[in-house]
């Protein structure tokens, strides 16, 4: 039996609009490439997560997470524009903006809240506060954060900036280092050295940490930072990307175990106890701090702020003090709200 012309036509338009309308038709998702500072590990646990739990998805983006080799490294590819947004120290920003005025890079939303840096020693040394420190030698890589921010913690303590010696060593021989006994101390991130320092036999009721924070440092440490390009042209992308995070690092709060399945999905090398332990001394010591607590994830406060800007530039030798909105801004924050924690 035939079918008459006008049925047939109603027919096609139907399926036309229904196919017009599908999924694989929608608005193609915003391409992001976003760098980390370091290799996937425990701390990279909620931009993973996000990533595999569909959040970026959601908010109609699609974000390619790469692993770094340093925060210098992390800045640099976002300031070249290979990368849209990125993961790094935000200290490493103000110098990098130091030496490359008007790059307009800009940190927006502040993970580490504390810094991470501090200073390692056994504890067979005595050395039990900052002014055992006068006289000894420190080891650590030139781009250390903890070594270029010594000035900061040795005003803090009132000891001289060359109160200590230095040794340039690679990150990998660091730890091992001090293990043997062949410095008297190192500088790292708290929950890297202290793990590499176990790792290679020390106990940890061996191991003495001065942590920065614990000694009158106010620095901030990693935040996610975004191009100028991207801001200006999509602010939404970059406001999507932390809703998507915000929602991730509450829920890698949450239950930092359960996390850990997502790190491992990205590097099944990985050893998931260690990583689960570095993600939570994270967590613990620079992400939920008092301040956080107060006034949610991801913000800053205007005056610790200046401070923190004042003691990078003091450190790093800068030439003057940047102001604060030109390197950080809260315009793509979640609500408050959003961000609290319970």
């Amino acid at each position: 039996m035939s079918v008459p012309f006008n049925v047939c036509r109603r027919l096609f338009l139907a399926a036309s609009m229904a196919f017009l309308a599908s999924p694989v038709l929608a608005d193609t998702p915003t391409k992001l490439k976003f760098t980390l500072d370091w290799r996937f590990e425990g701390p990279s646990a909620p931009f993973l997560l996000a990533k595999a739990k569909g959040y970026f998805a959601a908010e109609g983006l699609d974000v390619e997470i790469d692993s770094g080799a340093g925060s210098a490294g992390a800045v640099t590819r976002v300031a070249t524009g290979v990368y849209d947004m990125g993961f790094a120290d935000f200290n490493a920003l103000v110098e990098y903006d130091a030496k490359t005025p008007n790059s307009k890079i800009q940190a927006v939303y502040m993970v580490y809240n504390a810094t991470p840096a501090a200073v390692f020693v056994l504890k067979k040394s005595g050395i039990t506060k900052p002014a055992d420190l006068v006289g000894k030698t420190l080891a650590a890589p030139i781009f250390d954060a903890g070594r270029k921010a010594w000035p900061a913690f040795a005003k803090s303590n009132k000891l001289a900036v060359d109160a200590v010696k230095w040794q340039t060593v690679e990150p990998a021989l660091r730890e091992t280092l001090l293990a043997r006994g062949d410095v008297d101390g190192i500088t790292g991130f708290y929950f890297t050295s202290l793990l590499n320092l176990e790792s290679r036999g020390v106990k940890t009721e061996d191991i003495v940490a001065l942590k920065y924070p614990d000694f009158g440092v106010e620095l901030y440490g990693n935040a996610i930072i975004a191009s100028p390009k991207l801001m200006a042209e999509n602010p939404k992308a970059v406001a999507g990307v932390l809703r998507a995070f915000n929602k991730a690092l509450k829920e890698t709060i949450a239950n930092p175990v359960a996390s850990m399945a997502y790190v491992k999905e990205r590097d099944p090398l990985i050893n998931v106890d260690l990583e689960t332990r570095r993600l939570k001394l994270a967590l613990e010591s620079s992400v939920i701090t008092p301040e956080v607590k107060a006034n949610g994830l991801g913000a800053v406060t205007a005056e610790r702020m200046q401070r923190s800007l004042a003691e990078t530039a003091e450190a790093y030798g800068l030439a003057k003090v940047p102001a604060a909105a030109d390197l950080f801004t809260s315009a793509f924050l979640p609500a408050k709200a959003d961000r609290m924690l319970k």
